[in-house]
Formats: C-alpha cells, structure tokens, sequence
C-alpha cells in the first residue's frame, strides 16, 4: 500500500535509502530488472520438419531502408508512465499543481514497475473542495524536491506518457516547479477506443471506466487513486497493444457534416456538439476512424481561426 503525503510507493523487499527514506530510481529498476517477461516454450526439436537450410537474410532480402522503418506510432510501446495531477484550479497562468500522481507500466507484462505520489507547496487552493488538499498541507515539511527528482528518472524510463483527459494534465508540466516533458501523451478518455463490449461511452469517465473493467472503486480524489484505476484496467486488457496502437495514431480535428435529422449519428460516434467547435459536431480523429464513418467530415483549422470559440 502507498504512504501518505509526499511519499513514496515500493514493491516489497526493496531496499531503502534510510537517509532520505525512498528509493532511487537506479535502485528501482536494479529491483525491477528481475521482472522478464514470459517466455513460451518452442516445440521440441523431434516435432519439427527438416528442411533444407536458407541462405542467409541479407542475401536474399533487401536491406530495410529508413524509409522502410517503421514510424513512433506503427511501435507499441513497452512502458508507460500514467499520469495525474490535482490542482488548485482549471487554468496554469493563474493556478498551480499540488499533488502528482505516477505509475510505471510495463505493458508487455502487464505490471506496476513502481508508483510515486506527492505534493508541492502552495498558499492557496481554491479546488480543496473537490481534492480535499488543504493548502496548509502542502506546506508542510516533506523532501518534494527530492521526489521531483525521482520523478524525473520515472519519465526518463517511459516511452509515453498516460493520463484521463490529458489534454488538461499536460498543461501543467514545464510549469512552476513541473519539469518539461518530451515523450507523446495518450489520453485515455479521448484517444483509446475502448471496445463495445465494454458498454462505455465514447469519452468515459475513469470510475466508469475502472467499473466496467471490474475494478473496485472508493471515494477518493486524489492524484494517485486514478493512476491506479488506469493500472488496473490496463493489466485487465487483453488486446492493450492494439488499443495503445490505435490511441497513438495521429488525429485531426473535424467536423460532422450530417444534418439535424442524423445528429444522432455524430453522438453515437463521439462527437461534441460546440466542443471545441462552437455550433458544430466535433471530434479529433485518425484517418483510419475517418474512413470507417457512415458520414463525411471535414478538417479544421483552430489556430487558423474556422469556427473558433
């Protein structure tokens, strides 16, 4: 189980730094290199046909050449680092974050690698309402500097960044006391397609979507507790490489063209109506979710100002 404020989650049998009390991330993964995948048994040698032996790959293959290679989002990544963050409200010019939450994944596994939680000072918080973090709290004595710096080995170690409604945490890094951050983000609210089985809509909540997956929730909002929620869904998710996959494809904001008549059409496939569009059904897609619509669309551009709210 995890500590409370401005500490630090280790799997059992680690080793502790008694000096600072957490552990380094050098020891973390020394701790997790352990964790190998499993491996499945090649059939034995007597079940298999002789036959004559092959000349060698580079002779009869082509060399694949950089054009060939395959693109970042073609490649399912092997760990994720999920992400949330608590805040004292919605915009980063006039707010600041307090808590974060993380937890690395490793997919092929489907294991926690290791999971961190801890506050940032701030004077005030206009969000204790919803986060229950008062700020006096935060201010408490407790080494966040040092968990920053832990932190930032956690997204050394990540080839892509995870959170529900990235869109808004993602603001928050490269600011106040966040590092920047360079790897792409999945949201898993808005850019995996959870499958229809699933019973969820198009831009479900992380409760609904951790009940749908089967895993317990309690009244909790804190950063850590949707960093698990995700964990759990995701070590639940048999085809998770085909989700990242297809999440990470690259989206373009369109629009519905359907008429009033069939703006049903444009709910059911997750459009929104005057988000961010004012007077209009609309959704970021891929090409492929794009050719697989029963309607046409059309692209828009925000920054270049068509119907921009």
């Amino acid at each position: 189980m995890c500590t409370t404020l401005g500490s630090f989650c280790s799997p059992p049998g680690s080793r502790i730094n008694v000096g600072t009390g957490f552990l380094g991330m050098a020891d973390q993964l020394d701790l997790l290199g352990g964790l190998q995948p499993t491996v499945r048994a090649s059939a034995p040698e007597s079940n298999l046909r002789a036959t004559t032996p092959s000349p060698p790959l580079e002779d009869s293959q082509p060399k694949q050449s950089e054009s060939q290679a395959p693109s970042p989002e073609s490649v399912v990544p092997r760990t994720l680092l999920i992400l949330d963050t608590e805040t004292t409200g919605l915009e980063p010019e006039n707010h600041c974050c307090v808590e974060v939450g993380a937890i690395l994944f490793d997919v092929q596994s489907r294991a926690v690698l290791a999971q961190q939680s801890f506050l940032l000072p701030a004077e005030t918080n206009a969000a204790e309402p919803i986060n229950r973090i008062p700020a006096v709290v935060t201010r408490l004595p407790q080494p966040w500097k040092q968990a920053l710096l832990w932190f930032q080995d956690l997204l050394d170690a990540a080839d892509v960044l995870v959170a529900h409604n990235a869109v808004f945490d993602r603001q928050w890094f490269g600011r106040g006391e966040l590092p920047a951050v360079t790897q792409p983000w999945l949201c898993s609210m808005e850019d995996m397609r959870w499958p229809a089985d699933r019973q969820l809509r198009s831009r479900p909540s992380v409760r609904d979507l951790a009940l749908a997956y089967g895993v317990p929730v309690w009244a909790a909002h804190r950063a850590l507790t949707d960093c698990i929620y995700l964990a759990e869904v995701f070590a639940r998710c048999d085809d998770l490489e085909q989700l990242l996959l297809q999440g990470l494809e690259p989206r373009t904001l369109v629009r519905a063209k359907v008429s009033y008549d069939d703006r049903q059409l444009a709910r059911d496939a997750g459009f929104r109506w005057n988000d961010p569009i004012k007077g209009a059904w609309a959704r970021r897609m891929s090409t492929r979710e794009i050719q697989e619509l029963s309607f046409p669309v059309a692209p828009v551009d925000l920054e270049a100002g068509d119907c921009k709210t």
